[in-house]
């Protein structure tokens, strides 16, 4: 081993100090801390097209929320678009 190497060991062991080192510091964080939103995909990337495909659009979507945003798609998206992450709401 090179003096720069460090084992799985050597780094297991940091992160049990470092996690056991505040307990009431890292109770706070996490009990003030929001979710991490999830990233979006680029419009081009799911093909998004401002008409229908036959009878999906996204205002028939369950990624959709209108007025006119998606949950996964990014940018502004029109209630009579399509993508390819399509998926039609329960009935």
């Amino acid at each position: 081993m090179t003096e720069q190497s460090i084992s799985r060991r050597q780094v297991l062991t940091i992160a049990a100090g470092v996690a056991g080192a505040s307990v009431t510091g890292a109770a706070a964080v996490v009990g003030t801390s929001t979710p991490a939103k999830a990233a979006k995909v680029s419009q081009k990337i799911v093909k998004y097209q401002d008409t229908p495909k036959g009878e999906q659009s996204c205002e028939t979507c369950v990624q959709f929320e209108a007025p006119s945003t998606c949950k996964t798609v990014d940018g502004t998206v029109a209630a009579q678009g399509w993508c390819t992450v399509y998926a039609k709401k329960p009935a």
